[in-house]
């Protein structure tokens, strides 16, 4: 009997090739023209909304539509890496990030700047795609060299993009900090695609989850609009309740698709595990509370310097929230080590006391720039520890094969807080703005100060609660 033969590059991972240090450079480059893409908002926001003339919340969707593909696209890259060949989706993923680059950069208002930003999240993918490129074409001990080396560039572009935001959109226009890190792009995948070894695909038996897909991206898309909406229409309570109701039916009905799903974007059974879903409601606490604080903290470096802020441009906000920025960094260095030490939820209680303490201190004084910016490094340094640390226990406390589960689940919980967070900071200072002058008062940044202090503190009793939990 004649057995049918199968291409041996489908079955077996065998290296189609070197990977050339041309290749691992342009793949570096990627990686920093990628994280400095994804920083330049931060700083240019408040431009961004004088310029377009939209309010904080409308603004907090021009960082959030990034930050809602991301979470989508995450679980699903590597799985389309695996399948149809890292390179293969890197190039295409790139093609929508470099459309998404340049339709930002030549958006003319808040519509088509969100749908750029969209097509924008996609660069999130970037980072498993590049892990399958180096593990297929290096030995294990080059593959882990080279994706700390990725890693490191793309946490360095964003800092670079917070630094040369203003530059650039000071010396040409705001439309500049979109279309030159989307040429950088445009350039290293050319580089990328005639460099690069072609990579095997992975015969899998796994289906993509496109309809958790979608609906998890209408979900997190319907509930920031719907903030927005309710804080700045003045609609009726009918038509709120509409919102909440397509909220809701769009969350049941994501939650129902991965229950039902042979291989769900996300693993909701795992949530049934005490310290998986314990894990994730202390993420999504910490992370809700960073959220606001990073949000409040740009919107008041730039108020007008003749009341109570500071009059910062786009240059003076990315200087003041580049020591934010390194401290985050060094915090997920950090994490592990704490983790290991002392254990994940007594990290979480020391950063949220911290944080706590830290809002209510900034609540009470805020009048030195330099309070503003040590209030950004303890809190970014508090927040990135502690989610490291529920990362990095979670991931040795599940099964062995559900680590990549779990660390997803989390990520996406991470990401989805952190933009829920940004959101309310922009619901709080639209709903306390002045009608005089058009700008948030004095009084609304105090009251989203204290309020991200109260959901910082809560994550005390959500430890105590879940500790009970666990031990019954």
């Amino acid at each position: 009997m004649k057995k049918t033969s199968v291409p041996e590059s489908v079955v077996s991972p065998v290296r189609a090739g070197r990977l050339s240090a041309g290749a691992l450079a342009a793949l570096g480059v990627l990686a920093l023209a990628l994280g400095t893409l994804q920083s330049v908002v931060d700083p240019a926001l408040p431009l961004l909304q004088r310029e377009l003339g939209v309010s904080p919340a409308e603004g907090a969707l021009i960082v959030n539509a990034v930050l809602v593909t991301g979470a989508v696209v995450a679980p699903v890259a590597g799985k389309l890496g695996d399948r149809y060949g890292g390179k293969r989706v890197l190039i295409r993923l790139m093609a929508v990030v470099s459309a998404g680059g340049l339709l930002a950069g030549l958006a003319p208002n808040l519509p088509v700047l969100l749908l750029g930003q969209v097509l924008q999240g996609a660069m999130v993918g970037a980072l498993p795609l590049s892990f399958i490129l180096v593990r297929k074409h290096l030995p294990a001990g080059g593959s882990q060299a080279a994706i700390g080396l990725v890693v490191a560039l793309f946490t360095a572009g964003g800092m670079v993009g917070t630094l040369v935001a203003g530059p650039i959109a000071e010396g040409l226009s705001w439309h500049g900090i979109f279309v030159l890190p989307t040429i950088v792009i445009i350039a290293a995948t050319a580089v990328v695609t005639r460099l690069m070894p072609h990579d095997p695909p992975t015969r899998s038996d796994d289906r993509i989850d496109w309809p958790g897909a979608v609906l998890l991206s209408g979900t997190l898309l319907a509930l920031m609009l719907g903030l927005v909406t309710v804080t700045g229409a003045g609609l009726p309570p009918y038509a709120i309740g509409a919102l909440a109701v397509a909220v809701a039916a769009l969350a049941t009905g994501w939650v129902v698709v991965e229950r039902r799903a042979a291989s769900p974007m996300v693993d909701l059974r795992m949530l049934a595990q005490p310290v998986m879903w314990s894990a994730c409601l202390l993420t999504f606490v910490i992370t809700a509370g960073f959220g606001m604080v990073s949000f409040l903290l740009l919107q008041l470096f730039a108020v007008p310097a003749d009341g109570y802020g500071f009059g910062a441009g786009t240059t003076g906000i990315g200087l003041f929230l580049l020591p934010g920025a390194v401290a985050g960094a060094v915090s997920d260095s950090v994490g592990g080590i704490a983790a290991r030490r002392f254990g994940p939820r007594a990290v979480v209680v020391v950063a949220a006391v911290v944080t706590a303490a830290t809002m209510t201190a900034l609540a009470a004084t805020h009048t030195a720039a330099w309070q503003l910016v040590l209030a950004k490094v303890l809190t970014a340094f508090a927040a990135g520890v502690a989610t490291t640390a529920l990362l990095a226990g979670t991931a040795t406390s599940v099964e062995a094969e559900n680590t990549g589960i779990a660390t997803g689940l989390l990520v996406v919980t991470r990401v989805i807080g952190i933009a829920l967070g940004f959101q309310v900071g922009g619901v709080i200072l639209v709903a306390g703005t002045d009608p005089a002058t058009g700008l948030p008062s004095e009084a609304a940044f105090a009251t989203g100060f204290i309020t991200a202090g109260l959901v910082a503190a809560s994550s005390l009793l959500v430890v105590r609660a879940t500790r009970k939990g666990t031990r019954a």
